[in-house]
Formats: C-alpha cells, structure tokens, sequence
C-alpha cells in the first residue's frame, strides 16, 4: 500500500508540474464540473499559489438533476448508465465553458465505489473543451482500490488532462526566441 500511495502522490505531483508549466506566463482561466470528485480539483488547484490564480470557477454535480440543471447536459445522456458516460463528461466541461468566463474547462463523472448493481467501481470519465475549440477526453479503469484512491487518481488525472488542454492553447509570447527568452 505505501508504494500505491507513493505512485498516486508522484501521478498528482507530476500533474500538478505539468499544469504549473502549462500556465506559466499565461492569463488562462479554468472552470470545473465534478460529480464523483465532489469539488477536489477545484480545491486542489485553489490552495495551490501557482494554480489558484487561473481557477474562475467551480461547479458540482453530483446529483444526475444538478447535471441538467446547472450545466445543461441533456437529460437523455444523464439518464443512461447513471450520468458516469463519456457524453456527460462533455457535456459537463463543454457547459461549464458556457456558464463561465474561462479559456479551458474539464468535467469528470464517474463510479467511485462501493459496488452497486451493475456499475464498473474505478470507471471515471473526463473531458476537456476550450474556447478556442479544442477538445480532450479520457476513460480511466482505476479498478476497485477503494473510493478515496479513485478519486485522487480522478484528480490526477483531471490534472493531466487540463495541463494537455492548456500546453494546445499557448500562444508564443511576441519577441521571444526559440530557447522561450526574450530578444
């Protein structure tokens, strides 16, 4: 277990660094739609003085009405394998881009466990959309390794994917030279 739990720190660390680098010298702002990870990306990137600065904001959905409600997923795509699909993850990023000010915005839904009817536990869905029109997805099989640990392999990899987005969205910076200096 402490080798799993040193390989998720070092997943979270290294998608935090990418992002950091992602962003760095940037003014992108980002927006969140979580359902199965409750708000912690939103709260990891907050209490990060690096990250916290890009955050516009935040949107939870857990329930499969809030979905509809607050982000405009259509209510066919909640209403099929209980909201954990890839079109709700689009739906959700692509309606927090809608409802926000943000460049970039990511939307996560997923099975955190315990076993319930049919539900793959460990299966979270992610997607990414900008304003400028690019689009990421991602399905993760995390497993059955027990709720907390799918939720931070959720974030981790909510990190992973918003720091891809954001490296598509640089634009280089007038003046600079290959090596990334100025004139």
């Amino acid at each position: 277990m402490i080798i799993a739990e040193a390989a998720l720190m070092h997943d979270m660390e290294a998608g935090r660094r990418a992002l950091v680098a992602a962003l760095r010298d940037t003014e992108l702002r980002i927006a969140v739609a979580e359902s199965c990870t409750g708000g912690q990306l939103a709260a990891l990137l907050a209490r990060d003085i690096d990250l916290g600065p890009h955050l516009d904001r935040g949107f939870i959905v857990y329930s499969a009405h809030s979905k509809h409600e607050l982000l405009g997923v259509a209510r066919v795509d909640v209403a099929r394998c209980e909201a954990v699909n890839p079109e709700v993850a689009e739906g959700l990023a692509r309606g927090a881009l809608a409802r926000s000010d943000a460049d970039l915005a990511i939307g996560i839904t997923g099975f955190c466990g315990p076993q319930q009817d049919e539900e793959e536990v460990g299966l979270v869905y992610l997607a990414g959309a900008a304003r400028a029109g690019a689009f990421r997805a991602q399905e993760c099989h995390f497993g059955a390794i027990g709720r907390e640990r799918v939720l931070d392999m959720a974030v981790a990899a909510g990190l992973t994917l918003l720091a891809d987005l954001a490296r598509g969205l640089r634009v280089p910076v007038f003046g600079a030279n290959a090596e990334g200096g100025k004139r």
